[in-house]
């Protein structure tokens, strides 16, 4: 069921011009090809606007009167609502919660703006893991109001009041889709019209890796192989002790780490292991020839609560490229998904004969390995996006 014809305002929490490209924006470029998707960015505070890390962010955008900027896609447009006061700092309580609703109100009036000079009298809501501000949707009376939870709430910052919005965003919208299966048993027991719809990749970005002509990355080489890889942010989900455990005991192997490392989680020593070695971020677009230099790519994420909701788009970009994968047994729900393409251990032991079995697969598993990948791609998950949203709209007409 194709949803067409249709006016979308998407609040999202990320950005259009993040470093990486989101999930939101991923989708309001899918639902923009047959519908008019107006992208509200995440409102910047007063504090953004003096923060260093955002400048060029901010100096892009020049004005914050809900002005409407066009995008190479006819049917997608980037709008920047007001800038709000800072007040994630506030306890949770009647002050913050009043002030909340100062900043709700700023971000509809530049709505209902936007939908006067558009001449936009019917639209659906689709709030984008923005559940910093629970009411707007409400507010606002679309003719359907829809929340995409896409991670668990875990930093502080989105804790203190989040878990609280939340709960009242999910409560208030006709439909919630939950992009893992934790998080959907979470949050149909808040409210039943929720759907899961599994996270999926960009495989043709990651497949390229299998091409001729891409080599592999320079500062691979220096390596002693076989290289085990991991390509992603290196923090608070994995599991550190495992991998200085299953690298002591794998001394003939490389453990390479491609990627941002926080600071605060990593533990002191880590990247002084002698097979250890970490590289800084690269551009995503250098992602294939990365891939290409693994021999066999990893996922070590810690199997607790918070992981137990994580369903990671490098395991179907490592799939793509037709890498062996070995990871943890942090996801029960993977397994559903990626068939017998990937190695599920418990402990440092499994993860070492998972290394040993995967370094010597034979090179027909490739194609297995790119079939999975291929199950698992946004035009796969799009199709459930519009059947859900379509259906919901049919259902709720009088």
């Amino acid at each position: 069921m194709l949803l067409k014809n249709e006016t979308i305002i998407m609040l999202a929490l990320p950005r259009f011009d993040d470093a990486i490209e989101s999930n939101s924006y991923i989708i309001a470029k899918h639902l923009a090809q047959h519908n008019t998707v107006y992208y509200i960015d995440n409102p910047f505070t007063f504090k953004d606007l003096f923060s260093s890390d955002k400048k060029h962010q901010i100096e892009k955008r020049k004005s914050f009167n809900n002005n409407l900027h066009q995008t190479g896609i006819p049917g997608l447009r980037i709008v920047n609502p007001p800038v709000v006061p800072s007040i994630n700092f506030l306890p949770e309580g009647r002050l913050y919660r009043l002030l909340l609703r100062y900043n709700e109100q700023a971000i509809v009036r530049g709505i209902r703006k936007l939908l006067r000079t558009q001449k936009i009298n019917d639209f659906i809501f689709f709030n984008s893991h923005n559940f910093h501000y629970p009411h707007v949707g409400a507010a606002l009376r679309a003719k359907l109001s829809i929340y995409y939870c896409v991670d668990p709430l875990i930093r502080p910052y989105d804790t203190r009041h989040g878990l609280i919005s939340e709960e009242i965003l999910v409560r208030k919208s006709d439909v919630v889709i939950c992009s893992s299966q934790q998080l959907y048993e979470e949050k149909k027991l808040q409210n039943p019209n929720s759907f899961f719809v599994a996270n999926a990749a960009d495989v043709s970005h990651s497949s390229r890796a299998l091409h001729h002509d891409v080599s592999p990355a320079a500062f691979l080489k220096t390596l002693r192989k076989p290289i085990v890889g991991y390509f992603g942010n290196i923090e608070r989900r994995m599991d550190f002790a495992l991998v200085e455990e299953v690298a002591k005991n794998n001394p003939d192997k490389s453990f390479a780490f491609v990627g941002p490392a926080e600071s605060g989680y990593v533990p002191e020593g880590f990247f002084k292991n002698r097979n250890i070695i970490h590289f800084p971020a690269v551009p995503y677009n250098e992602m294939p020839s990365v891939l290409k230099g693994f021999d066999v790519a990893v996922i070590p994420f810690k199997k607790d609560a918070v992981s137990r909701t994580i369903f990671p788009l490098k395991l179907f970009e490592y799939l793509g490229a037709g890498k062996a994968v070995v990871a943890t047994n942090f996801n029960e729900d993977l397994k559903a998904f990626s068939g017998k393409a990937v190695y599920y251990c418990n402990d440092a032991a499994s993860f070492s004969n998972a290394l040993h079995l995967a370094l010597n697969e034979p090179d027909e598993q490739i194609k297995y390995r790119v079939q999975i990948a291929a199950e698992n791609t946004w035009e796969q998950r799009f199709r459930q996006f519009d059947h859900i949203i379509a259906q919901a709209l049919k259902d709720k007409k009088p």
